[in-house]
């Protein structure tokens, strides 16, 4: 595989003069512009499934193949501008508008009201100009729908269900016939949300048709979109509900016990039923590799240890543990499992955390990159825990400063102690930056550390774009709640980026530093 930088930025991140509080889909061109002119090759997001109901994370999702409307450029549908456009906004919308552009986070409780009020107005234009009169336009959704039918059919009800006629409600509180899908119950479901479930579909489909004009762009520029996947969804989701023999609910899934946390983390979620899934033939994860690679030519497999072996925790009270049981065991369902995933796009796995040597090696057998974050790649057994030599990195690995999860490059640098900054100042590479002693992060020291990365024996190098540029704002902080995760927001659009002369200067240095190290 031929070395390559890309740079990792949440789509909700991204911001242009055009967007309506978060970063959408069209707003991916002009990003892999930017990271064409930096020298990058891909342009890695987070998830974009749709989340949770009042869940910021994408990592909870409410369904594994949906993309989350609140991505779609209303402003960029042909629905929306035939229905009267900005003009057809409420004086308050409008006001609501410019409030969350000019906000410095994604004030999602806001950009979903806002956009679900413009959707719905469009989807009206739709329903009575195209649908109505069985244009070609509503055969082309027609087509999507029976193309994606596998998992869109569950998906469109299940939403209509809970969010219209459940009022949000989970849905192991609805009534029972529909909870548990009896048959009579959802098909006069179907029947009467028919309207709703046209709706969702309709939302797909056009997240669908913005996405793949995107993807085509991007790779015109001669950058590859890149993903992420998540470990699991949420309880409540279209998934779940759908195909409840795949999960099992009387117990939540988690990792164990570490440095970190003497009881492990206890995540909430569903665990899957390794035994049934296999004995199936693995339909549905065969199905989200699938999806992934309609939408990205490369993707990281989120806990990619959790694929091997789950770790949960009974609802009973009961002792934790693993499955399946035994390393042999452990070993043959991460294999059989990445390699259901593993369907027409390149994969990474996200091997961080506590994490067996079989596994790690089972991914270098598969040539399947694993992650070498320069902050934790030490001699942790060796007297001093010296830092490992980036350039001895592996090969097939990825290379990066940090993570969505971790601190700025320029927090972690700033923070270290002197015993730590002492062994990794000891780097050869940083010699420069030994010698003049920096003890604070400057662009010297961004620089220097960005070339000892960029050197690495790694084919992959992800750079968090924040990292890139030496700031210091984050994604998300673990292990808490607040207003403030997974609301960044970079702090200019993409045209100033493009246009200011710093910005410009800083473009071409990243370009060079990819250039000169292959």
């Amino acid at each position: 595989m031929p070395r390559q930088a890309g740079v990792l930025l949440p789509l909700f991140s991204v911001r242009s003069a055009a967007d309506w509080g978060v970063g959408e889909i069209p707003d991916l061109v002009p990003w892999a512009r930017w990271c064409a002119a930096a020298g990058f090759s891909a342009a890695q997001v987070l998830p974009v499934n749709e989340a949770s109901r009042g869940q910021n994370s994408p990592y909870a999702a409410l369904s594994a193949f949906a993309v989350d409307p609140v991505y779609v450029a209303v402003g960029a549908l042909e629905d929306f501008e035939a229905a009267g456009g900005l003009s057809a906004l409420s004086r308050e919308d409008a006001a609501l508008l410019e409030t969350v552009r000019s906000s410095p986070g994604v004030r999602w409780h806001d950009v979903r009201a806002l956009k679900g009020r413009a959707l719905a107005l469009a989807f009206r234009r739709f329903e009575r100009e195209e649908w109505g009169r069985r244009s070609t336009r509503a055969r082309a959704l027609e087509a999507f729908a029976k193309a994606e039918a596998a998992w869109l059919d569950d998906y469109a009800l299940f939403v209509a269900i809970h969010d219209g006629e459940q009022g949000g409600r989970p849905w192991t509180e609805w009534p029972a016939p529909l909870r548990d899908r009896a048959p009579a119950a959802l098909a006069e479901a179907r029947a009467r949300l028919s309207r709703l479930v046209l709706f969702h579909t309709w939302l797909q489909w056009q997240a669908e048709e913005q996405w793949h004009a995107a993807r085509a762009a991007a790779n015109a520029a001669g950058v590859e979109l890149a993903g992420d996947l998540p470990f699991m969804v949420a309880t409540d989701s279209a998934d779940v509900w759908a195909r409840r023999g795949d999960f099992r609910l009387d117990a939540r899934v988690g990792v164990p016990p570490d440095a970190f946390s003497a009881t492990g983390q206890d995540w909430g979620l569903p665990v899957y039923r390794w035994d049934v899934m296999h004995a199936d033939g693995l339909p549905w994860l065969s199905e989200r590799g699938r999806r992934m690679a309609d939408l990205y030519g490369l993707y990281r497999v989120d806990h990619v240890v959790g694929l091997y072996r789950t770790y949960f925790f009974p609802a009973d009270g009961g002792v934790p543990a693993f499955v399946p049981a035994g390393e042999e065991a452990q070993r043959e369902n991460g294999e059989r499992v990445l390699a259901a995933l593993s369907r027409g796009a390149r994969v990474i796995a996200e091997d961080l955390g506590t994490v067996p040597d079989f596994v790690r090696a089972s991914l270098t057998e598969k040539t399947i990159p694993g992650y070498r974050v320069l902050r934790w790649e030490r001699h942790w057994d060796h007297p001093g825990q010296p830092f490992r030599d980036p350039e001895a990195w592996p090969s097939v690995s990825v290379a990066t400063t940090g993570t969505h999860d971790t601190d700025s490059m320029a927090d972690w640098y700033d923070g270290m102690a002197a015993e730590e900054r002492q062994a990794f100042l000891a780097l050869p590479a940083l010699a420069a930056v030994r010698e003049r002693g920096a003890t604070r992060f400057d662009e010297g020291v961004r620089d220097a550390i960005l070339e000892l990365v960029y050197r690495s024996g790694s084919d992959l190098v992800l750079l968090p774009f924040q990292d890139a540029f030496g700031m210091r704002e984050r994604v998300n902080v673990p292990g808490t709640v607040n207003d403030e995760n997974w609301t960044y927001r970079i702090p200019r659009d993409l045209a100033a980026l493009h246009g200011d002369r710093r910005e410009r200067e800083r473009l071409r240095a990243l370009a060079v530093a990819t250039g000169r190290t292959g």
